[in-house]
């Protein structure tokens, strides 16, 4: 079988479907993936054939937009990047399909899900992101919409739509539906419910983190975590970065995101907050301006580290909320400290309070003594440390991907039995 994978967007949206296609390689199918540039080496080190959409200026150009971390403007501009591609991709799957190929697309892989309405190829929507099913009995937390939890979760979800078909819909639908036109096809008219594969749903987060509701869509399967930081830019820790953990107590580690450009003040705040607490520190910043240097002693800063090594040796991860360090620091057992800024971050952050595995703090109070009381409370919490064991429990046996590659395998077969 010919799998043809789509994703766009940085390590934690990328590197679940790298992990995934070695998966399906193993089970001897031919995987192909398109994605970013920048993930063409990990690509490639996974066994996968690589497609790159744009090169690593698009990339970049995109990640250093300011409206991207903004809580109000950053969907609507991950979709117009999104939307930019859709041509390209559906392209590169009428190229590439064949009578025993099947799709697998994140939800804005808007080509991907043109070509099986347009072409009928077989198609897997795979969702990392809880935020993105819809549901009347519990909707996510959004983005730039603070609604508080003791209004009625169907004036919630109403709120919740009506903002996405202002903030989205008229600025993505009218360039997909004139591209859909070109083929014959009729117009989108709601863009969260139509990006759904018919075909079969890979939801990836389990059901204790996010409970599964009466009215998610039929075909939707629910699978558990795709741990996949084997899979980033190095297997390994630096060993600048061992040494230092055998040096000394477990330091508190710091990230905002892999692609995040606007960290500065984020990474001093964490100096302070080390200070305050007397703790060691670990800044991980891949670029380059997100950390002031000299740093005091005690602080390390690396560009990368594989989390599945770094995070059981650290003492709680303070970090910007995405669902992908948000899953690996709960298979490490470390309470999280959530600074949100776009996208899924606000409802991973309730999530996780709700669970007791951490607390949260928004991006203009994240100061030092606001967020080193917290911290410090994070940290003697019995509470927190009971559930950060028992989230290390749940998943230190994950058959996620060979439960997904079971669901690619069947949604495949149906389809060309039902052809």
């Amino acid at each position: 079988m010919k799998c043809l994978l789509a994703v766009l967007g940085t390590h934690g949206d990328v590197l679940p479907f790298i992990a995934l296609g070695s998966a399906l390689a193993g089970r001897g199918h031919e995987v192909l993936l398109t994605a970013p540039a920048p993930f063409e080496g990990a690509a490639r080190r996974a066994g996968l054939t690589f497609h790159p959409l744009g090169d690593r200026a698009d990339f970049n150009r995109l990640v250093c937009e300011p409206d991207l971390w903004h809580p109000r403007k950053g969907a609507r501009t991950a979709f117009r990047h999104a939307l930019r591609f859709t041509p390209d991709v559906y392209r590169w799957i009428e190229a590439h399909r064949s009578e025993d190929c099947v799709a697998v697309a994140s939800s804005s892989m808007f080509g991907a899900r043109t070509a099986q309405d347009r072409l009928g190829v077989p198609l897997v929507t795979l969702h990392v992101l809880p935020m993105l099913i819809e549901s009347r009995s519990a909707p996510p937390r959004l983005p730039g919409l603070p609604l508080p939890e003791f209004l009625p979760a169907r004036f919630r979800h109403w709120m919740g739509r009506g903002a996405f078909e202002v903030a989205v819909d008229p600025f993505i639908l009218p360039g997909l539906n004139a591209f859909r036109s070109g083929l014959g096809l009729p117009p989108v008219r709601r863009l969260i419910h139509w990006w759904n594969s018919p075909d079969a749903m890979l939801l990836m987060f389990p059901g204790w983190y996010a409970p599964p509701q009466p009215d998610w869509p039929p075909q939707a399967v629910q699978l558990d975590f795709p741990i996949a930081d084997a899979f980033g830019d190095a297997p390994e820790l630096d060993p600048a970065l061992a040494s230092f953990l055998d040096a000394g107590p477990p330091p508190l580690a710091f990230t905002y995101g892999s692609g995040m450009r606007q960290g500065r003040r984020f990474f001093e705040t964490a100096v302070a907050v080390c200070g305050r607490l007397g703790r060691r520190g670990v800044l991980l910043a891949p670029q380059d301006g997100q950390v002031s240097g000299p740093l005091p002693e005690g602080i390390l800063h690396v560009p990368y580290a594989p989390f599945g090594k770094l995070l059981p040796r650290c003492a709680a991860l303070i970090h910007h909320g995405g669902i992908g360090t948000v899953a690996q620091a709960m298979a490490a057992g470390i309470p999280q400290f959530v600074v949100p800024v776009a996208f899924d971050h606000f409802d991973e952050a309730r999530r996780l309070r709700h669970l007791n595995l951490g607390l949260s703090l928004s991006r203009r109070r994240f100061s030092p003594g606001p967020a080193a009381r917290r911290i410090r409370r994070l940290l003697t919490d019995p509470r927190v440390r009971a559930a950060c064991d028992e989230a290390r429990d749940r998943l230190r046996t994950n058959g996620s991907l060979q439960a997904a590659c079971d669901v690619i395998e069947r949604a495949a077969t149906a389809r060309r039995t039902d052809g």
